[in-house]
């Protein structure tokens, strides 16, 4: 199905394209028919998944295609663990069709709208220094190519290729499937508490070690780290949910209705945030539950805002978080959203932002009508000073001058683009700067 371009937008209101054309192929055929026919027209093409990336590494000015039709289970294996998935799918949907199988995802963040396509090829993770990003998990895939190819990379079919195109930015092929290392079900009991910010630096390794899921959030203006910490338990484990009108006022009223006001008056007048931080850290944490993985690890985000995510060495956690702290003391921001902070295990995956390294990452964000320019700027330059790697689906200016010299494996992904793509028909103006022309 064609039709003519509309303009679109990302979720974070970061990013806007007109497409020449937008189309919404059903088949890795129809994908193959769609990238042979821009080639031929000499026009550039892009997949495109929820829009939850805040960078412009899905925009499509030239030929746009929609994958929601290529979705849902191409082939489960319950003994293995493995199943293949159309790369339209979304991770929202994951419940529901591993159900059947008694399966799970290994580790998930705390957003489930992406596609799974643009999840793994953008580096999204969740926490937990045990656990890799969740293109870690994929053993297989299936792409079209530059030259309008079909091409399997596996354990057995080009699998010199998996380091690269389990993390490819889109900028090796056109996913349309996805085989994934899935895990049994299991269920999580969560406790959520505030605690000190200086104990909780005080004791980062030692917290990331000693848990499965380790994370917190800290609310600048104030001393205090709302901590999140998950462990593993069998999945026939007694459960003991939240209760509905307890997850709504949490999740729903606090988290996304009041938070959403408290954004807006604070743009308004942002002399009044130091004071709503404080009473927001007084009404949150101080929770305990058990429930399935995927109930725990995900929470819905309505209110609107911009990301810039930074990698860092994981003992670098405290010293950096300490300068962003003095950093918007001095500054005298009023900044309303909380700083993230999380863990991930070291992996192989050659541009993934833990390649080689136990990695820590923090997180900081801006109300989506406030601009993050000089925030985000300074922030950036104190991840810089601890080589730091950029999320490549959040907010940052590096150039692939800059990023080569804190990926031991840059070149070799660009060999592979190069194979895969040498006319550079999935290009955009992000990935020019990412990865240059």
């Amino acid at each position: 199905m064609t039709a003519t371009g509309a303009m679109w937008r990302n979720w974070g209101r970061t990013e806007a394209v007109r497409p020449l054309r937008v189309e919404r192929p059903a088949s890795a055929e129809a994908v193959q028919r769609a990238v042979q026919a821009a080639a031929g027209a000499g026009v550039g093409i892009k997949a495109v998944g929820a829009g939850h990336s805040f960078t412009g590494i899905a925009l499509a000015p030239g030929v746009q295609l929609d994958l929601d039709d290529i979705a849902g289970v191409r082939a489960a294996d319950p003994g293995t663990g493995r199943v293949s998935l159309g790369a339209g799918t979304r991770l929202h949907r994951l419940p529901e069709l591993l159900e059947p199988y008694g399966l799970a995802m290994a580790n998930m963040g705390d957003i489930d709208r992406q596609s799974i396509a643009g999840a793994t090829s953008t580096g999204t993770h969740g926490t937990g220094v045990g656990f890799g990003g969740i293109a870690t998990q994929i053993t297989g895939a299936r792409l079209v190519t530059g030259t309008g190819e079909l091409l399997t990379v596996d354990e057995t079919h080009h699998p010199e290729l998996l380091p690269a195109v389990r993390l490819g930015l889109g900028a090796l092929g056109i996913l349309v499937e996805l085989t994934l290392q899935f895990v049994p079900r299991f269920a999580l009991h969560a406790l959520e508490q505030p605690e000190p910010l200086e104990q909780v630096l005080g004791a980062w390794e030692e917290r990331v070690r000693a848990a499965d899921h380790f994370e917190f959030y800290w609310f600048p203006h104030t001393d205090t780290a709302l901590t999140k910490t998950n462990t593993r338990l069998p999945g026939d484990a007694p459960l003991d949910p939240l209760g509905g009108f307890s997850r709504w006022v949490d999740d729903e009223f606090m988290a996304n209705g009041l938070y959403r006001v408290i954004c807006a008056l604070g743009r308004a007048v942002p002399a009044v945030t130091p004071g709503f931080a404080r009473q927001v850290e007084k009404l949150t944490g101080d929770r305990d539950f058990t429930d399935l993985s995927p109930k725990v690890f995900t929470t819905n985000r309505s209110v609107r805002f911009r990301e810039m995510e930074y990698a860092l060495p994981l003992a670098a956690v405290p010293e950096a978080l300490g300068r962003i702290r003095r950093l918007i003391a001095e500054r005298g921001w009023r900044i309303s959203f909380p700083v993230e902070v999380r863990a991930a295990a070291a992996d192989e995956n050659w541009l993934s932002t833990a390649y080689g390294r136990e990695t820590g990452y923090i997180a900081v964000h801006r109300y989506f009508r406030e601009d993050p320019a000089e925030y985000f700027r300074a922030v950036e330059d104190v991840m810089r000073e601890f080589d730091g790697r950029p999320h490549w689906g959040k907010m940052h200016t590096q150039t692939a001058d800059s990023l080569r010299a804190r990926y031991p494996r840059f070149d070799d992904f660009l060999e592979v683009r190069e194979r895969l793509d040498p006319e550079r028909r999935f290009a955009n103006p992000y990935l020019e700067r990412v990865l240059g022309a």
